[in-house]
């Protein structure tokens, strides 16, 4: 499984079999993370896929991931939103997960807006914050799990693809002028992609924050990687979901409803500061 390759055909293919059911031809992506799916269900005139129609795709298992294509115009700007994602825990190898950023690259997409549910691993982090992603630290991804594993192609990307500027300056810069204009108090911080699905144990957290992560998930990385190495701009945002434990004899535990609940909550902040960055965006 950790082997699976796709081609460039096959991804061609599959964004021709989404192109004869829209008419939509979006040069933004979204994702959408974990109780994050308001953004697309408040788009009128929008076409809907399911991932379990579309070639390729697998559908979602987790609670908050609806499992949709979603194509419309948002603040003026043509999108197709992946209203939830699917992740390597839930049994599908690396090139399965991020086999959406491909086909969203060949159907015209240039900009990624990718968007998560974390744990607040920065002690001054709280439930509902946003925090805008400078960074990641690529634990799934590092020593294994990488999804440019295989043989590569060399009209996606290049065999060794720079990280270096992973989340794009200028649009960090560009959310952050949003952000103060708008007055949501966005954080910035370093994202830590972890495997999953156990949430972390109090000696993990502790070794993240001394390793310089500021919150931590089970998603993103693959994602980012993709997308890079297909030469896409990428804007990330975590919306801090819970605040996590370091302490071995606390009482209270992580659990994924406060994970959804944290995302109601923090969903119009987010709604709002990702239709500012869509407005400034060039057409």
């Amino acid at each position: 499984m950790d082997h699976e390759v796709f081609t460039r055909q096959q991804y061609g293919e599959i964004a021709q079999f989404i192109r004869a059911r829209t008419e939509r031809r979006p040069t933004v992506g979204l994702i959408l993370g974990s109780g994050l799916n308001a953004l697309a269900d408040e788009m009128t005139d929008a076409d809907r896929l399911a991932f379990d129609q579309i070639p390729g795709f697998v559908g979602t298992t987790v609670q908050g991931h609806q499992g949709k294509l979603v194509f419309g115009n948002i603040s003026g700007q043509e999108v197709v939103i992946m209203q939830g994602r699917v992740h390597a825990y839930e049994g599908h190898s690396m090139q399965r997960v991020t086999l959406p950023v491909r086909v969203m690259a060949e159907l015209g997409v240039r900009t990624l807006i990718v968007t998560n549910a974390a744990g607040g691993v920065n002690p001054s982090f709280r439930a509902g914050d946003l925090m805008l992603i400078v960074d990641h630290i690529g634990f799934m991804t590092m020593v294994g799990g990488n999804p440019l594993w295989g043989p590569n192609d060399e009209t996606l990307g290049p065999r060794f693809p720079a990280m270096n500027n992973a989340y794009d300056k200028q649009l960090r810069r560009l959310t952050l002028e949003v952000a103060r204009e708008r007055g949501i108090d966005l954080k910035q911080g370093v994202y830590a992609g972890l495997g999953g699905p156990t949430f972390e144990t109090p000696a993990e957290i502790r070794f993240l924050r001394m390793a310089g992560a500021d919150a931590c998930g089970m998603s993103t990385v693959p994602e980012v990687i993709v997308a890079r190495h297909m030469g896409l701009r990428v804007l990330g945002i975590s919306g801090i979901s819970n605040a996590t434990i370091d302490d071995p004899d606390a009482e209270e535990s992580a659990n994924h409803e406060e994970v959804l609940a944290a995302g109601r909550e923090m969903t119009p902040k987010l709604m709002d500061l990702i239709r500012g960055v869509l407005e400034r965006l060039p057409n």
